[in-house]
């Protein structure tokens, strides 16, 4: 089955800190990592990809989320399949800060998180309820799994106390609500 057309705006603030960020983020892998993501029903896809500094990341979701506090991924989407328009929105600091204490390379991590975007541009969601959360995040980990990348969900295995111990409270209770995990639970 032939890809959808797939327009890609790829930015990135200006600064001395993100050189290891567009090293990352190739164009030609965020646009595979995209392409993975999008649903049978996507026709055609615009998608901006804008890589932020804390200040503008914790900006952005503090007037659009009423969070004052800079989070990996907003994602911002104007309209749905067929023809999907959205913006993603990455910050790099948060997402570095947690590629880091997950022991996973920055590059895996951002694949993880436009994955992550992209669903929710399409219309997923895992704070509706646990029943969304669950598909999501089986939808999440098999278009991983098809990339050969490990999802945050697998480390559940632990029980919260390790995952606390190991990754601290903060980061724990920030992927939680990134990913819609409930790590206490398994």
């Amino acid at each position: 089955m032939p890809q959808p057309p797939l327009s890609l705006s790829l930015q990135f603030v200006r600064g001395p800190d993100m050189a290891p960020h567009r090293a990352a983020l190739p164009r030609h892998h965020v646009r595979r990592w995209l392409r993975a993501a999008l649903g049978a029903d996507v026709q055609a896809a615009e998608i901006t990809v804008r890589v932020v500094d804390a200040e503008e990341g914790q900006q952005l979701n503090r007037d659009y989320r009423h969070k004052d506090y800079a989070t990996n991924v907003l994602t911002f989407d104007y309209s749905g399949a067929p023809l999907l328009a959205a913006d993603l929105v990455l910050c790099a600091p948060v997402v570095a800060r947690e590629a880091l204490a997950l022991g996973k390379p920055l590059a895996e991590h951002y694949a993880h998180l436009l994955v992550h975007g992209a669903l929710h541009a399409q219309g997923w969601d895992h704070e509706t309820s646990e029943a969304d959360a669950e598909a999501m995040e089986a939808r999440e980990t098999a278009l991983l799994a098809r990339l050969g990348l490990a999802h945050w969900g697998q480390l559940r295995a632990l029980p919260r106390g390790g995952l606390v111990r190991r990754f601290g409270a903060g980061l724990v209770d920030a992927l939680d609500c990134a990913y819609g995990v409930r790590a206490e639970i398994y």
